[in-house]
């Protein structure tokens, strides 16, 4: 059955009967689709001509909050269906005209429905040219099954990378390497655009590190995704949107940077869009610089079985690394009709980069005597490249967003690593042996994904939405190692390899959700069946080794939203989800090869999913202070593991037995004067891991307390500040605990050229104290330390500048390769 799952021609066939399935089972449909609350009007300019493309929004006449919004047609209409009963505002705005607001509009079971006289925008004023209108976006923004963060509403953010915006956002964790974890929760899955990064946890940080702020729109962070996600990520997703210009003509706009710490870095983008006629092209590119430096120190002692110390090791690492990036994304949607769009997105990136990484280490006897000393040297140079087709195709059905969207995915990735290790030994002064072994580590990635999605409205502002998907993945990996001895090179068939590995996922899922006055709901179970195969070819001195595994899983999810009171300055919310998290591809590839004399790293083929059930129960004070209270059980989690055999460090991922964490959080934003916004998210969590590893009991436990703090001034009309900071109490993670960190960041702006450009001025780690240690448990008879400075102290100047008009158009979501691309090791 593996073998027959895994063969490509039945994916194909597999993923059109699927396909089929869906279209014959949802479009003849047999649902009611009466819509008893509704709105519908039509918008003209003085001239009584159609304004198509003017944004209608529907606002509660209470509090002027935001619920449903519609864009004007052709001929000048608008409807908004699938609303709850209640009183609200109609909003209409459009360039070069004044906004609109309209008399409350009362839907109930006695006005099922408003059919509004027709509205007539009259022109801006001349005058108005020298207003200035500001609608700023808070930096974080609570919804019922996710966070929404906005990078451009702190100065910090400018010039800046995703993955120094990622460490500003509430929850999220960044250590020293780049990986990423989620209120202290590690198997974090990260998207952009929808879209899997298919990356390991180390390519994944240099991908962020070369991918702009400046092109973020906002980064969505979902510990509980709906049913529509794919299930992968034990922590929840990150989805990270990229910027595109919606509005119909030539729009766009544009930033560079510049920035210096010990090294410089420069992150600069921009982002186009033109819509004529039927037509809308869109883009964005990118191109980076960065240098960094990590001085990391390591500490090893080791015993007897009856304490007694036998002997000491002390190793320091100076790894300078540079990275250069261009990343590029392009496409099109075509207008065929009112009711389908067809569309094509081609992107990619290309990350060459190098290292040098000098090691100094020393052995120490039982006395604290040096007994040798080593030098090792180890340049390496790195390339990383992607292409990623889509071709998507969505129809709406009629005007009550009855809608299916097909979404087709071809991705490749490339990646070759060639290093030399070389390694001195000294014994007192003198070199007693030296050793050379360089490598060739190539690899590719092959992804093909199909996903169907069809969403259905019903009555009384409720709807079903319902989805399938099938992805495909075939990875190649080889290590060639090589001993140089003088002019003499022999193979090194202890490290040298060929490892292969394919994946087919087939998933479904349904959804249902429903609105009413005081409540909303929303509930959805899906389902996946994963069978892999990973095959190691071998060599010389290590036979061929395979294995085959397969799985289904079900994954419910559940959220609810209550609102106390009629104007909803109180809420209540409820969600509970169950996620997966699978192995990178190569991490169960067997072999181990080294990362230095003293520390070698492994595969594991017997690394098993990981499964956990997340709990997360919240109250929401007036839209502006979220208290949370969280609960997360998990199985099998993944982590790396450190074994330590005859002086030597052994490091390969595990499977922890088990991993609980709880705990409260609170997000929130308060206006103690006008010309002052404090923003605050803390969180207090327990975290506990059990694993019996290498006959070794692990339990690893402990409260930590995390605190980030925004200040943002207004400095009269063109100038603002910003001065922010986080602290994290001692961590727990797996076998490691880490030691407390903080930082201060300060920045300040100034808008220029009418408004239309932004310079901003940024420091980051003012004191320079974001730098990471901590120690290791469960190594038997021996311990181990570390420490690491890090190049975080940088100021950055930047300069963004946008440019707009014409007619907004809806943007798009595309994609359906949501979680594979996450899982990449190159």
């Amino acid at each position: 059955m593996t073998q027959r799952m895994l063969n490509p021609l039945y994916s194909i066939n597999l993923s059109f009967n699927m396909l089929r399935l869906l279209l014959l089972l949802l479009i003849p449909t047999g649902f009611a689709v009466a819509q008893p609350f509704s709105i519908k009007g039509s918008v003209t300019g003085a001239d009584q001509k159609p304004v198509e493309g003017a944004v209608v929004s529907l606002l509660r006449s209470t509090d002027s909050s935001f619920v449903k919004g519609a864009l004007v047609d052709g001929n000048g209409s608008f409807a908004i269906a699938n609303l709850p009963a209640g009183n609200f505002r109609l909003s209409v705005s459009y360039l070069g005209y004044q906004n609109y607001l309209s008399q409350p509009i009362l839907l109930d079971e006695q006005h099922p429905s408003a059919d509004l006289p027709a509205i007539a925008l009259q022109p801006a004023e001349k005058s108005l040219s020298e207003v200035r209108v500001v609608a700023k976006k808070p930096f974080v923004e609570q919804r019922i099954d996710r966070v929404v963060v906005n990078p451009d509403a702190l100065i910090s953010n400018a010039g800046t990378t995703s993955l120094d915006v990622l460490e500003k956002a509430p929850g999220v964790q960044v250590d020293a390497n780049g990986v990423i974890s989620l209120q202290g929760r590690a198997g974090v899955v990260v998207f952009v655009d929808d879209k899997p990064t298919y990356l390991s946890a180390g390519e994944l940080a240099n991908y962020l590190r070369s991918l702009p702020s400046g092109s973020i729109e906002t980064i969505e962070i979902m510990t509980n995704p709906p049913a529509k996600y794919d299930a992968a990520g034990n922590a929840g997703v990150i989805n990270i949107r990229l910027k595109k210009t919606k509005a119909r003509g030539l729009n766009g706009g544009w930033n560079v940077s510049y920035g210096q710490g010990r090294y410089f870095r420069s992150n600069n983008s921009a982002n186009l869009n033109y819509r004529t006629g039927n037509l809308n092209f869109f883009g964005n590119a990118s191109l980076n610089a960065n240098n960094m430096y990590q001085d990391l120190t390591i500490w090893r002692e080791y015993f007897a079985p009856t304490g007694q110390k036998q002997s000491g090791f002390t190793q320091n690492s100076y790894i300078r690394r540079r990275m250069n990036s261009a990343n590029l994304k392009a496409g099109v949607d075509w207008y065929v009709s009112k009711k389908s769009t067809l569309g094509l997105v081609l992107s990619g990136f290309y990350n060459p980069g190098s290292s040098t990484v000098t090691n100094n280490a020393r052995v120490f006897d039982a006395n604290g005597g040096v007994t040798a000393r080593v030098e090792a040297f180890t340049p390496s140079d790195r390339l990383l490249d992607n292409k990623t087709a889509n071709l998507n195709y969505a129809y709406k059905f009629d005007s009550s967003g009855r809608e299916l969207s097909i979404n087709l995915d071809y991705l490749t990735y490339g990646s070759n690593t060639d290093q030399s290790l070389i390694n001195t030994v000294f014994a007192t002064d003198q070199p007693v042996e030296k050793t050379i072994l360089e490598s060739s580590l190539p690899s590719t990635i092959n992804i093909r994904t199909a996903k169907a999605d069809y969403v259905h409205p019903l009555a009384k502002g409720s709807k079903v939405e319902a989805g399938i998907k099938r992805s495909d993945i075939e990875t190649d990996n080889v290590a060639n190692f090589v001993d140089v001895v003088g002019s003499v090179r022999r193979p090194n068939y202890e490290f040298s390899n060929n490892f292969t590995y394919n994946e087919a996922i087939n998933a479904g899922y349904v959804n249902y959700s429903l609105e009413r006055k005081r409540f909303t709901m929303q509930a959805g179970l899906r389902f996946e069946n994963t069978a892999i195969r990973g095959e190691q070819l071998g060599n010389e001195m290590v036979n061929d080794s395979s294995f085959s595994r397969q799985y289904n899983s079900l994954f419910p999810t559940f959220y609810a939203t209550y609102r106390l009171d009629s104007a909803g300055k109180h809420q209540l919310r409820f969600s509970y989800g169950r996620r997966i998290d699978r192995p990178n591809y190569q991490s169960m590839n067997p072999f181990t090869y080294p990362l230095d004399r003293f520390t070698l790293y492994g595969g594991n083929p017997y690394l098993r999913p990981t499964y956990s059930d997340n709990l997360e129960f919240s109250h929401t004070f007036n839209n502006a202070v979220t208290t949370t209270l969280r609960y997360s059980e998990a199985r099998d989690v993944i982590f790396e593991t450190i074994q330590q055999g005859d002086q030597i460090f052994y490091s390969r991922p595990g499977n922890f037995g088990k991993q609980i964490s709880y705990g409260i959080a609170l997000n929130g934003t308060w206006q103690p004067a006008k010309w002052w916004t404090l923003q605050v998210y803390s969180e207090v969590m327990y975290n506990r891991f059990q694993a019996n590893l290498y006959n070794q009991q692990v339990d690893n436990k402990g409260t930590y307390w995390y605190v980030a703090p925004t200040n943002q001034f207004r400095l009269g009309a063109n100038w603002s500040a910003e001065l922010a900071g986080t602290y994290q109490t001692r961590a727990y993670a797996g076998q490691f605990i880490v030691i407390p960190i903080g930082q201060v960041r300060a920045g300040v702006s100034k808008t220029v050229w009418k408004n239309k450009g932004t310079l901003k001025l940024a420091v980051s780690d003012l004191f320079y104290t974001n730098q990471v240690g901590g120690n290791i448990q469960g190594l038997g008879n021996s311990t181990a330390r570390w420490y690491s400075y890090l190049d975080s102290r940088v100021a950055t100047i930047s300069f963004a500048y946008r440019f707009n008009s014409g007619q907004t158009l809806r943007q798009r979501q595309t994609g359906g390769s949501e979680s594979e691309q996450s899982r990449v090791r190159s």
